[in-house]
């Protein structure tokens, strides 16, 4: 792999800002194209039927919010570590021959503060849904 050169960078031969520049401007400027016709060209008939929050065909009765308990945030939290988690594992993984011994002593340090994390979750009722027992 070669690095590239300062000179290179505005060429659109070469992988570098100036492409990238370019595909996020024609993605911008396609997108407010088709945001601005759809909303001038779109059919405008505001009604109170049109209003109402549609549930499924059922009409809403009372309050659409509900309180969500705060377990099921934290475990959905957990999920996202330790999804993030594998990701680095298997990202690993298939480096782990040119990494060598230097990136499996990487890895192990990486695996035992997350399983250390998972301790202190753990000890600290982070992983508790049911009602406490005395």
């Amino acid at each position: 792999m070669e690095p590239i050169l300062r000179s290179e960078l505005l060429t659109p031969w070469e992988p570098g800002i100036f492409s990238l520049v370019v595909f996020a401007a024609v993605v911008l400027v396609l997108v407010g194209f088709l945001l601005f016709i759809s909303a001038w060209l779109g059919e405008k008939s505001p009604n109170p039927d049109k209003l109402r929050p549609y549930e499924s065909g059922i009409i809403p009765t009372g309050e659409a919010r509900l309180r969500y308990p705060v377990p099921f945030f934290m475990v959905a939290i957990f999920f996202l570590l330790f999804d993030v988690e594998g990701a680095y594992i298997f990202s690993w993984a298939v480096a782990a021959r040119p990494l060598g011994w230097t990136g499996w002593f990487q890895i192990q340090y990486f695996i035992v503060v997350l399983l250390g994390g998972l301790a202190y979750i753990w000890a600290k009722g982070g992983l508790t849904w049911g009602p406490q027992r005395d």
